[in-house]
């Protein structure tokens, strides 16, 4: 559930422990994606590996592999998945699969991906024709408030320094605008649309997700007193308006 937005790596066993809500949104995409059991599955963006295994367990005569751009993830993913998954560390946009897949799910990824243009190139490259793609992601207006208020600590002393040069990671896209770059990828029967998800998150969620870029250039000492000023800001009780982008779509057989 990680990809090549910003530069640092992920905490993944806190992400593992606190990742719930993604792992939620995921078994609702799951149903979108009918597997017989044979196919040869990626989860692109495989994060600590927990969708990756309910992937596996829908496969089990077929093979999954998992891919994700942090190595702090792959190296938890590894351990957790052994043999029930080939886990890789790769870029999404630079995906190089041993083999072409029957079905690409990725869930709580794309966001981090800039280059959406690349990303599906990469993705029809790595598909089978006929091949099917389940996807979600954060979508355009995602927790806006809530990074607004990020936004505005993070122009603040004793902060304001460290974010000289920052440049926000996230590319929350819109659903016609993802439409019209699936089709020019060389996807058909695409379907897109946005999805209104409200969180209300622990303390650890907002650290290891939603502001884990933000702590990134800040100093030790720093990151807890920037994520108790956003928190204040944000009010109690912490409510998060996420916006899920959803996709589904199939390789064109002649593309």
């Amino acid at each position: 559930m990680s990809a090549s937005g910003g530069s640092g790596d992920w905490d993944a066993a806190t992400y593992d422990r606190v990742s719930d809500v993604q792992v939620g949104w995921a078994v609702e995409q799951l149903e979108r994606l009918p597997l017989h059991g044979e196919e040869v599955v990626l989860d692109a963006g495989c994060g600590s590996g927990r969708v990756t295994a309910m992937l596996a367990e829908r496969v089990p005569s077929g093979r999954v592999y998992g891919v994700d751009v942090s190595p702090a993830m792959v190296e938890h993913a590894k351990a957790a998945l052994g043999e029930r998954a080939t886990v890789l560390c790769q870029d999404l946009v630079e995906l190089a699969l041993p083999e072409q897949v029957d079905a690409v799910f990725s869930n709580a990824t794309f966001h981090w991906i800039h280059d959406h243009e690349a990303l599906f190139a990469a993705l029809v490259r790595a598909m089978k024709p006929g091949a099917r793609l389940v996807a979600q992601c954060g979508g355009f207006g995602n927790i806006d408030a809530f990074r607004q208020a990020a936004d505005s600590v993070a122009g603040e002393e004793p902060f304001e320094s460290f974010f000289a040069g920052w440049k926000r990671p996230w590319n929350y896209a819109t659903d016609s605008g993802t439409a019209a770059r699936l089709a020019r990828a060389g996807f058909t029967e695409v379907s897109t649309w946005l999805e209104p998800k409200r969180v209300r998150p622990e303390r650890a969620f907002v650290e290891t997700v939603c502001l884990v870029r933000h702590l990134e250039p800040l100093s030790e000492e720093l990151r807890g007193p920037f994520v108790d000023r956003v928190l204040a800001r944000a009010g109690e009780p912490l409510v998060l308006d996420y916006v899920r982008l959803n996709m589904t779509a199939v390789r064109a057989t002649g593309s």
